[in-house]
């Protein structure tokens, strides 16, 4: 497991972006077929549908650590209609048992966090005995992981989705 350190977290927004919102930005990047494998590439994309993204976090507070969006916005996933809310879930649940094979713990934990992107999301953390972070994850813990790891776990990610059926 990569060294973790404490500090504050550069905020994801990117100036560049035409989004208010950087994960309507990231839905949008992804389905532009100009960019599209290199936003795959550049955002850890793990999952894919007509209804939502999942992609590897840009600060992980352990490997794996992956969010699970809705491509369409909403503030909280509690504003979702009840059938998306579900459906959320169910591909929340289909990436989580990915995470358990590839970084081999049955320890996931899910988060419905949106204090720091207001775009309704889940947060699905691998946890391991010896992480550091105490019965819940620590935010302020998060993990330097190289980026030839990132995309090498991605892709084993992205395998194992693939070969999980519902």
């Amino acid at each position: 497991m990569s060294d973790s350190f404490t500090g504050e977290r550069s905020s994801y927004s990117d100036e560049r972006s035409s989004f208010p919102c950087v994960f309507c930005d990231i839905v949008a990047r992804a389905n532009d077929p100009i960019t599209d494998d290199d936003q795959s590439s550049a955002h850890h994309i793990v999952y894919e549908d007509a209804e939502f993204l999942a992609f590897l976090d840009k600060y992980p507070l352990n490997p794996g650590h992956t969010q699970v969006i809705p491509k369409a916005h909403h503030r909280w996933v509690w504003d979702m209609a009840s059938s998306e809310a579900g459906f959320l879930f169910m591909r929340a649940r289909r990436v989580a048992k990915a995470l358990q094979k590839v970084c081999a713990t049955d320890w996931i934990i899910a988060d419905t966090g949106g204090i720091g992107v207001a775009h309704a999301h889940i947060h699905l953390i691998p946890r391991f005995e010896d992480d550091g972070h105490g019965e819940l994850a620590d935010p302020k813990i998060f993990r330097e992981i190289p980026e030839t790891d990132m995309e090498d776990l991605a892709r084993k990610i992205k395998a194992e989705i693939r070969r999980i059926s519902d």
